[in-house]
């Protein structure tokens, strides 16, 4: 026995200037999924030589996690932490926005005067209460730096982030014990994913079609998934892609405005307040 299709929730479109955007959460059906709380899905596309690159100029974030999947192309990020890094192909960015922080996600230089694929993921992870105003921080990985597991007889991969997969363990220790993969497969290959009952599972389907219990999860879809067992078993139709994970749930309340996630009103209010008086330029 294994975990079942609860329901399907489809990315829609919203793109962000020339940048081809898919968001299944938040969404018109599913406002969360506790701990999750939004995630984008930019491309797959080509950009042209001479391109302006992405459009996320310098922005603050308070009270939670970013994990950015750089499938495709080159990312480079900045912060008012000290951090800068460009990831490249494979690679993963996770930040800690925590009590603030203020970052750029922008194409190198090279990216946009060459041009070429980009394709990139960014989840939002919730922090609770008693971490919310935790120390910011930053870890970019290159995709060396990541293990990747095979799957058998050579049908796919996984590219393990976080957590423990078959006794290996992820370079990232989350704050809140998140687990997070990305995982390949060649269409007809089977995996079965270990996900504690009592935990939250999350699974975006980034390329391709996957079977779960009989059921066909569409490409571009978040896959809500019940509590019954303590696995997931998923046969790919094509050759797929899927963003895999699993967490506690925080069951607490959850107010965000724009790049700020807190518990309250309050919170949220002194979150734009220390913003403005230049609270989140810090430097670690």
């Amino acid at each position: 026995m294994t975990r079942k299709i609860v329901k399907q929730y489809k990315a829609y479109r919203d793109d962000i200037r020339d940048l081809q955007t898919r968001r299944p959460v938040p969404g018109p059906e599913l406002e969360q999924l506790d701990p999750f709380l939004f995630l984008n899905h930019h491309g797959p596309q080509v950009y042209a030589p001479d391109n302006l690159g992405l459009p996320f100029g310098p922005h603050p974030h308070r009270g939670f996690e970013t994990v950015t999947f750089i499938l495709r192309g080159e990312l480079a990020h900045s912060d008012t932490g000290g951090h800068e890094s460009i990831i490249g192909t494979g690679g993963v960015q996770w930040m800690t926005a925590g009590s603030g922080l203020i970052h750029s996600e922008l194409s190198p230089e090279a990216f946009k005067r060459h041009g070429g694929e980009l394709e990139i993921l960014q989840l939002w992870v919730n922090l609770p209460s008693q971490l919310k105003m935790t120390p910011p921080g930053y870890v970019g990985l290159q995709a060396q730096d990541i293990p990747q597991i095979p799957l058998s007889r050579g049908h796919g991969e996984i590219s393990l982030i976080s957590g423990s997969v078959a006794g290996v363990t992820g370079p990232i220790k989350s704050l809140t014990d998140v687990t997070l993969m990305t995982v390949q497969m060649s269409a007809g290959s089977e995996v079965t994913l270990h996900a504690p009952a009592a935990r939250q599972v999350f699974l975006y389907t980034v390329k391709g079609r996957l079977k779960i219990d009989d059921i066909l999860a569409q490409a571009w879809h978040l896959i809500e998934m019940d509590n019954s067992d303590d696995l997931v078993t998923i046969t790919a139709t094509d050759d797929a892609t899927f963003l895999f994970g699993h967490a506690d749930k925080i069951n607490e309340p959850v107010v965000s405005h724009g790049p700020f996630v807190m518990n309250t009103v309050q919170e949220i209010n002194q979150a734009i307040l220390d913003y403005q008086a230049g609270k989140f330029d810090v430097k670690l």
